[in-house]
């Protein structure tokens, strides 16, 4: 492995691990416990490959700090979880970018996610169609093995048939996946909010359409959600172990 390459590895690892105590001390724990462990693993493969006596000291000890904070925060959140009283906040300020869902929903998914719930009443034109399709999108490439995605929408009574056949396309296209999409509508629905069977609950004030149109369909953020300008909008996240329960009652 070349120098210029472990320069490479560490350099990473500084960098999540960066972002990893600036969300501790904002008190997100759980996006931060994700970065405190994939930093850790950097560190650990540049410990792995560097040759030099000190600096594999040096390393060690890093690694060991990470880790004695990373477990301290895995019993906190699991000790609020048990407790009822997780909740984390991320506000997300007027044209912020790097929050794609991938970016926002991935410390929320685990391998024990199987079940899905999204409440949205703005799934209707094409571009918020466009956004549940990259959600569910998403959720096919993430560490997980979805097999249910239900969906409590308002219908669009103006629409000339749009909304039904893309849905009706999308849940074609998901169960080839082997992901079944269970659609309803409801005509009084107004509060946004995504649950999963994990426990996990994930409320945005703008429901999954917080992206802004970009510029052109040639322009940077068009395809890559990442680099999409955002509205403002605040996101609670919370924790429960009844959400099952709760989403029966859909």
């Amino acid at each position: 492995m070349t120098q210029n390459h472990v320069s490479g590895m560490e350099a990473s690892a500084v960098s999540v691990l960066k972002r990893a105590v600036e969300l501790d001390n904002s008190s997100r724990f759980q996006e931060s416990l994700v970065c405190y462990q994939e930093g850790i693993q950097l560190l650990m493969d540049v410990l792995k490959a560097v040759k030099d006596d000190p600096k594999k000291v040096h390393y060690r000890e890093k690694i060991k700090g990470y880790m004695d904070r990373a477990e301290q925060m895995k019993i906190h959140i699991n000790q609020l979880k048990e407790d009822g009283k997780y909740h984390e906040q991320i506000k997300i300020s007027e044209d912020a970018t790097g929050y794609s869902y991938g970016m926002l929903f991935k410390p929320y998914i685990s391998s024990a996610l199987s079940e899905v719930w999204v409440e949205d009443p703005y799934i209707r034109h094409i571009h918020q169609l466009y956004n549940f399709l990259r959600f569910c999108e998403m959720l096919l490439k993430a560490a997980c093995k979805v097999k249910t995605i239900h969906l409590l929408t308002s219908q669009d009574e103006a629409d000339s048939g749009q909304q039904t056949a893309a849905l009706a396309e999308v849940k074609q296209s998901l169960q080839a996946q082997g992901v079944s999409l269970d659609l309803q509508y409801s005509s009084t629905i107004h509060d946004r909010e995504i649950r999963f069977d994990n426990g996990w609950i994930i409320k945005i004030g703008r429901g999954l359409d917080y992206f802004k149109k970009p510029k052109g369909r040639f322009s940077v953020g068009y395809c890559d959600y990442d680099l999409r300008q955002c509205h403002e909008t605040t996101v609670d996240i919370f924790h429960t172990k009844h959400t099952k329960t709760l989403g029966d009652l859909m």
